[in-house]
């Protein structure tokens, strides 16, 4: 079974329509890129992270889901830095910070479901002019949302598996594994997702 994001609560962030959620969230996206002052990118980033204590989820939770992205973000951070100075490094990390955890409080407080009802409805007009199946397409990127984690959590038990081996430090004995459990998640999420229309 794939991973589910959602954590089940009865805070005000819960309560909230799954569509207001969602708008919320696209509307500060694009704003954020707008935003260059630090001290503004900074408040947005607090106000994320109460939103997400608000959901009630654990810090060994989050620490699950975004461990992997603080690596990537350490070294884009750096390279960032090094060619472009440490305020547009500072900039962006904050960015992306502030960016991922509102998409963390979104998804940890709004069901599966609801996002997909809300994307299936969003992309019903592009259904009538006959361009994709408004279905299909809402219930992949909801099933994204559960399979995307699991991505990393894999990685994570192959390599420690790898490494109780003495094979961890064979980038083959951790890619391929990878690779397969990986592909065995896009079949589950096509088979949903076939299972559906049938």
């Amino acid at each position: 079974m794939m991973e589910p994001l959602y954590q089940d609560g009865h805070g005000r962030l819960h309560r909230l329509p799954a569509w207001l959620k969602l708008g919320g969230l696209v509307a500060a996206g694009s704003l954020l890129f707008l935003v260059h002052r630090l001290d503004v990118l900074g408040a947005v980033g607090g106000v994320a992270v109460l939103l997400l204590a608000s959901t009630g989820v654990g810090l060994a939770t989050v620490w699950r889901h975004v461990r992997g992205m603080v690596l990537i973000l350490a070294v884009l951070a750096v390279f960032s830095a090094y060619f472009n100075g440490y305020a547009a490094a500072l900039e962006m990390v904050l960015r992306v910070v502030a960016l991922v955890t509102l998409a963390l409080a979104v998804t940890m407080s709004t069901r599966t479901a609801d996002l997909i009802e809300v994307c299936e409805q969003l992309l019903r007009p592009l259904e009538k002019l006959g361009w994709i199946d408004a279905g299909r397409v809402a219930l992949a990127l909801g099933l994204t949302l559960r399979f995307v984690p699991e991505i990393w959590r894999n990685y994570q038990e192959i390599r420690e598996a790898q490494a109780a081996r003495g094979l961890g430090s064979h980038p083959l004995a951790v890619v391929v594994p990878l690779l397969v459990r990986t592909l065995k998640r896009a079949d589950e999420v096509a088979d949903a997702i076939d299972a559906r229309d049938g």
